[in-house]
């Protein structure tokens, strides 16, 4: 036996013996801990879908039978769609999730741009408690504020810069105009994460400003699933998540460098998310350069879902935000990009004879109130211009 498999097989006996969810899964799908001998035997188990998981969320608050600890000892809860209320367990190897952050080499000395959100999603925190677990200082800016993230940014001497990359851009473009050159930016190592990093941005900041960067694929359920390095193809998979590529409609595991949906075991004893179906397309490396599993790259979404802004938008989100107007008929969310920036519109369809006055204003607030996303343009369009049968989403989105 591996000490993958006996971690696997430890994991899933804990699981079962104390959690409600997990066991209810494994009786359901008539398997006892002793079936699951290890990673080959997961397959055993049937894929938690996000779906699957916001339903058992809903029928027993507020953690759906998944929390194996004293909810006294957690440290946070954060909110995901759905709403889940996703617990921040104790890590289960806490020097395992700094590796991206020591792959670009924060350390004792590093002061560091925190772009992300501190309330409600886990990122803002999370990645302040690793950059300062690695030593360094934090800045903890947030988004926006562009002028004033540059005049810290320069007055401190920033060396590093955790964020979106289209953020960053921003930042620079806007330093850029203010007379701050690349040789004036202190900027010299950065993560990023939430969204897609392009060649064309990595080009810039690591050849035009010199800096080390990789890029954290995660989620809000799981964490850190993995993050890039330099001259490997797609993401290292951190030591603590176990990824198996699954055929979308059955589940099963595909061959090494097939393509399918990422599926992912967190082997953390505390919040334990067993065959967690994360929607994303990806494949698997044959021969992985990294110490350990290597993902070729995120080659799309399984389900209607899509990330804007490094938040995830569902279609169900969509639709009852339209519940909520007896003057709407159809409505459809197209996402496009502009600048570096996403850029969503959704177009309505009203009902014959009903007035579009105030809908849009309404429709934004409610978004941004119940989805936290600003939306940019609301259209309203000729009667039968969106098939009800098309995606609710539609992403027209260039990472070129």
């Amino acid at each position: 036996m591996t000490n993958l498999d006996r971690r696997i097989s430890d994991l899933v006996r804990h699981a079962y013996e104390n959690a409600p969810a997990i066991r209810g899964l494994m009786d359901d799908a008539g398997l006892s801990p002793a079936d699951i001998g290890g990673a080959d035997d997961l397959a055993k188990l049937p894929v938690l879908s996000k779906d699957s998981l916001v339903e058992i969320h809903r029928q027993n608050p507020p953690f759906g039978g998944f929390l194996t600890i004293d909810p006294a000892d957690l440290p946070r809860i954060y909110i995901s769609p759905g709403p889940i209320y996703d617990p921040q367990p104790p890590p289960a190897d806490p020097e395992a999730q700094l590796a991206p952050f020591r792959f670009i080499g924060i350390e004792r000395g590093d002061r560091v741009l925190n772009t992300f959100m501190y309330h409600l999603t886990p990122a803002g925190i999370l990645l302040d408690e690793a950059i300062r677990a690695c030593g360094a200082t934090v800045i903890p800016t947030g988004p926006g504020n562009t002028e004033l993230q540059i005049m810290m940014m320069t007055a401190l001497g920033a060396s590093g810069f955790v964020g979106q990359p289209s953020y960053l851009m921003n930042l620079l473009d806007k330093a850029a105009e203010m007379g701050v050159g690349a040789g004036a930016v202190p900027l010299k190592k950065a993560l990023f994460s939430a969204e897609p990093y392009t060649p064309s941005q990595r080009e810039r900041f690591e050849n035009e400003y010199g800096m080390k960067t990789t890029s954290a694929y995660g989620t809000a359920d799981l964490g850190f699933v993995g993050y890039t390095r330099a001259g490997v193809q797609g993401f290292c998979i951190m030591p603590d998540v176990y990824l198996q590529i699954c055929d979308p409609d059955t589940g099963a595991p595909l061959p090494d460098g097939e393509t399918g949906e990422i599926v992912a075991t967190a082997l953390n004893h505390a919040y334990p998310l067993i065959r967690f179906g994360t929607g994303d397309l990806g494949a698997l490396a044959p021969q992985p350069q990294c110490p350990g599993q290597q993902l070729l790259g995120l080659f799309g979404r399984s389900g209607d879902a899509i990330k804007v802004r490094g938040m995830f938008l569902h279609p169900n989100q969509l639709n009852y935000a339209a519940m909520q107007f007896p003057e709407i008929k159809n409505m459809q969310a197209v996402i496009t990009r502009s600048a570096n920036r996403d850029v969503v519109t959704v177009n309505v369809e009203l009902n014959q004879g009903a007035s579009g006055e105030g809908v849009g204003e309404k429709l934004s607030a409610l978004a941004q109130q119940a989805v936290r996303l600003r939306i940019d343009r609301v259209n309203f369009v000729a009667a039968g211009s969106i098939d009800p049968k098309a995606r609710a989403i539609v992403d027209e989105r260039d990472w070129t």
